[in-house]
């Protein structure tokens, strides 16, 4: 049963990574977003991981383990996104959708490469929560007892991605891409997170006294993110609105944030 149990973490790893796709779905009934939309949708993702960290990660790592050791992971997890931004920087690779397309196989891989440090937090988010697989409290699903935070954290990364998905698909419409390929460059953005989802849950489920580390290390990196690449995304992509977009930002997070909070406490 044991493989059994790493296909079902990878399988909601992929569907995490399958929503980024359905970001692309709206072209395929309009030409444009417009940027008031964009930044609202870019408010949207960072209230769901924020809410996401802090009401499910943290509040599970404090029931598993100490404040240091969850505070400990949340500081790796900072310093995991910023090794990223590093190595970015030196492999003068960017993220931007623009290169997907562009790009011969060999600079796909080095993007891809680049996509699995960024995506891995995320991957990572969703394989701790699995850590109390089959245990006592879980909800029947496939014949496993699934634990309520792993169902609360792949839905939450799921209606993330959606925004996520919109982002890499607007410069990719500009260039003239067809729709079925904004669907497949948004999925590929997020590929590296079933990768991540399977290798947190090893970790976890071998070493289960580092599960807090766990659970602060994923919170710690997905509300990094949020503040060093999602809110400086929106207010790029606001510049045209009043005060940078602000107000369209501000309840795109209260909105998202909102969304997710009770379901932390079903």
């Amino acid at each position: 049963m044991a493989h059994e149990a790493f296909l079902l973490v990878f399988v909601a790893g992929l569907i995490t990574a399958l929503a980024t796709g359905l970001g692309a779905l709206p072209f395929f009934l309009v030409s444009d977003i417009s940027d008031r939309a964009n930044v609202a949708l870019w408010g949207v993702a960072s209230g769901i991981m924020v809410a996401a960290s802090l009401f499910g990660l943290i509040q599970e790592g404090l029931a598993e383990g100490s404040v240091t050791l969850v505070a400990a992971g949340a500081l790796v997890g900072v310093a995991l996104v910023l090794a990223a931004h590093a190595v970015v920087d030196r492999v003068g690779v960017s993220l931007t959708p623009q290169q997907y397309e562009q790009a011969d196989f060999g600079k796909l891989l080095l993007i891809l490469g680049v996509l699995t440090i960024h995506s891995f937090p995320e991957g990572v988010a969703i394989g701790v929560s699995f850590a109390d697989l089959n245990l006592e409290g879980g909800i029947p699903l496939f014949g496993y007892a699934v634990p309520v935070l792993a169902v609360f954290m792949t839905v939450a990364i799921s209606i993330h991605n959606i925004p996520e998905g919109v982002a890499v698909s607007i410069p990719l419409r500009a260039l003239g891409v067809p729709n079925w390929r904004l669907v497949w460059w948004a999925v590929f953005s997020s590929l590296p997170q079933p990768i991540g989802a399977v290798i947190a849950y090893a970790f976890v489920r071998f070493a289960r006294e580092f599960l807090p580390l766990g659970f602060g290390f994923a919170a710690g990196a997905m509300v990094f993110l949020v503040v060093s690449e999602f809110i400086p995304e929106a207010r790029e992509a606001g510049e045209s609105l009043s005060n940078d977009g602000t107000r369209e930002l501000v309840g795109g997070f209260a909105a998202g944030a909102l969304v997710m909070t009770p379901l932390a406490f079903l």
